[in-house]
């Protein structure tokens, strides 16, 4: 194996021109219990099914469990884990350091949208989403991202190959603002498949401690507003290759009511929000954000409010891409299994004071960004749809 690391001083610049569960934690030096909780017990969801059911065709519906992903099993280990590690469960792990400020780190991979890119070719942007699964995490605490590191695994170094998939790394760190600081390349014979490799990466950023996001001060009539997503991001990979596989279309087919291929559209890179949300949060109002990874709407929004709170989703406050129409037809998957599956077209979901959803929407409605106004926070707990 071979290491790649950047010797960088503290005062060198961070800017680069570079289906999983979330366990982080809150680290102490102290044995003294969590000051801090940024971990959110799991609770009970309600989802209302709309429109989708099997009884609507003789066809199979398609789940991400019988794919071979069982969230609730993955939700169950974070369980068992979090009796040995107290305080598990947030979207990024927050650690003191001496003084105001906590160091935010994150660390995810990009599942099984790398067996698309191995069959597409398209490995350049493959690192945009490594880096992009990662600090959109972090952000989540309101860190901003000072670096990154990657993991590259592959049975025979391909270095044209390995050269397209760091570049995309490179890229998508300039776009989060922070360095590329180092990484690890494992040739590793006879353990992948000729021509496959994995990627793993990790992100850590700072945050003020008078600055955390936690969802600690959210109330019932808090606004929920939604960020769009660039298309499946990277969770959901398993599901969306069984689809394609019942759908008989191939990659190089164009995506029915889209304006790409259906592997452009798969293969989109994961969009970073670093900036937009940092931007947003300094101006105030934002009380907890949830990065729709696996989960969906369902298990990602809950984990950040206090007990007792829910969340109610207007599904018509923002159209359904063409991409996650297909998807759903194709595999017949009912409205419950698509909210706790994919992001739906929102990968990021703020949610703000409503005197704080004003200003983002008028600002959205200016044309300096995208935003919708999905939902509002409720009492009791769950997410129902309406």
């Amino acid at each position: 194996m071979e290491s790649r690391i950047l010797q960088s001083s503290p005062s060198s610049s961070c800017c680069f021109s570079s289906g999983s569960i979330n366990r982080h934690r809150f680290s102490s030096t102290s044995p003294s219990p969590n000051p801090l909780s940024v971990s959110f017990p799991q609770k009970t969801r309600t989802t209302r099914v709309l429109s989708m059911s099997k009884k609507d065709d003789d066809t199979e519906s398609l789940s991400y469990k019988g794919s071979g992903v069982d969230i609730d099993a993955g939700t169950e280990l974070v369980r068992r884990i979090a009796k040995m590690a107290p305080g598990i469960g947030g979207f990024g792990g927050l650690f003191p350091l001496a003084g105001d400020s906590y160091l935010v780190a994150g660390t995810d991979g990009v599942g099984t949208k790398l067996k698309l890119a191995f069959e597409t070719g398209i490995h350049h942007t493959i690192g945009i989403d490594l880096v992009a699964m990662s600090v959109n995490d972090i952000v989540t605490s309101g860190a901003k991202p000072l670096f990154f590191l990657d993991y590259f695994a592959t049975s025979r170094l391909d270095v044209d190959l390995a050269e397209k998939v760091i570049k995309g790394i490179v890229d998508g760190c300039g776009q989060s603002d922070c360095a590329l600081l180092g990484g690890e390349t494992a040739e590793m014979p006879d353990f992948y498949a000729e021509g496959e490799y994995d990627l793993s990466g990790f992100a850590v950023g700072i945050v003020k401690k008078d600055s955390v996001i936690n969802g600690k001060n959210i109330v019932a009539g808090d606004v929920l507003i939604g960020l769009p997503s660039s298309g499946v991001h990277s969770n959901g990979f398993s599901l969306v290759r069984k689809v394609v596989a019942r759908s008989g279309l191939s990659l190089k087919d164009e995506l029915p009511g889209g304006s790409t291929t259906l592997g452009e559209a798969l293969m989109a890179p994961t969009t970073i929000y670093v900036k937009q949300v940092l931007d947003i949060i300094s101006r105030g109002g934002v009380k907890g954000i949830a990065h729709i990874t696996g989960g969906g709407f369902t298990d990602n929004i809950p984990r950040v409010f206090p007990d007792g709170l829910g969340a109610v989703i207007h599904t018509d406050a923002w159209e359904l891409p063409p991409l996650f129409k297909w998807i759903q037809q194709s595999g017949r998957i009912e409205d419950s299994e698509m909210r706790r599956t994919f992001n739906l077209g929102i990968g990021m979901v703020l949610v703000v004071s409503p005197e704080a959803a004003s200003r983002i929407l008028g600002e959205a409605k200016n044309g300096d960004y995208v935003a919708y106004r999905i939902g509002e926070v409720v009492d009791g707990e769950g997410v129902t749809y309406h």
